[in-house]
């Protein structure tokens, strides 16, 4: 990977750590009000919706902590070798999808594992 890919992945995973932690603490901001609705299904509907958006947030905090793995591997040349087979991943994968560690056929080899594994249980 040259210089210039290098630095457009680095940007572009600090935007979108950036993004991630803003939207993290817009949602405990609004976790904060407390609400008191006379009616059980209207509280019903906000533990609802909280719950939902506390799941999303896991989702995130979870890419959180792959964008900080992704840019280590910047930081030690290793960003975009694929951890299974040792070869590149192609720029269009990792603009598409920039915390990945495999390439697209060990990812595919993967999928259709984890399918079979699936169907065993």
């Amino acid at each position: 990977m040259n210089q210039k890919e290098v630095i457009f992945f680095r940007r572009l995973l600090n935007q979108r750590m950036r993004d991630l932690l803003s939207e993290a603490g817009k949602t405990v901001e609004g976790m904060d009000e407390e609400e008191n609705f006379p009616d059980p299904t209207d509280r019903a509907s906000l533990e609802s919706n909280r719950d939902f958006t506390l799941r999303i947030r896991e989702r995130e905090r979870k890419l959180i902590f792959k964008i900080q793995e992704a840019l280590e591997r910047l930081d030690e040349g290793e960003y975009g070798v694929c951890e299974s087979c040792g070869e590149k991943i192609g720029i269009a994968r990792l603009k598409a999808r920039p915390v990945t560690t495999l390439c697209i056929d060990c990812k595919s080899i993967q999928e259709v594992q984890e399918r079979k594994d699936r169907h065993l249980v």
